[in-house]
């Protein structure tokens, strides 16, 4: 019961200043970013933008899943995909996941670079 009890016991002060942030101020923030990408006029001022956000992990995570969605739409067994990116079958199963199940997004993007 003792190790219970301190389950969690100072994880307040191990947080990231951010973590506090209120769900409103996260809110906005998000609403700024998405109107910031809503700007983007074409692939190169894309890349710029991105470069400048992201970590070179961040970005080879987002273009990971970015590879996914199109050998997923084309078909391909999360194994092979797996073999043929390196990406984790995890990975793989929650990019499927939200590809069918998800906000629209990919589906949305994806149709459009078809078109």
């Amino acid at each position: 019961r003792a190790a219970a009890a301190n389950i969690g016991r100072g994880f307040e002060a191990r947080m990231k200043p951010r973590d506090r942030r209120s769900a409103a101020a996260q809110e906005r923030c998000e609403a700024a970013l998405f109107e910031a990408v809503s700007l983007i006029r074409n692939s190169d001022e894309a890349e710029v933008f991105l470069r400048d956000l992201c970590t070179p992990a961040e970005l080879e995570a987002l273009a990971d899943r970015w590879c996914v969605v199109a050998l997923l739409r084309e078909g391909r067994p999360y194994r092979e995909i797996n073999e043929l990116t390196g990406v984790s079958v995890t990975t793989i199963g929650r990019v499927a996941r939200f590809l069918d199940h998800g906000h629209g997004g990919y589906q949305l993007v994806a149709g459009r670079l078809r078109d």
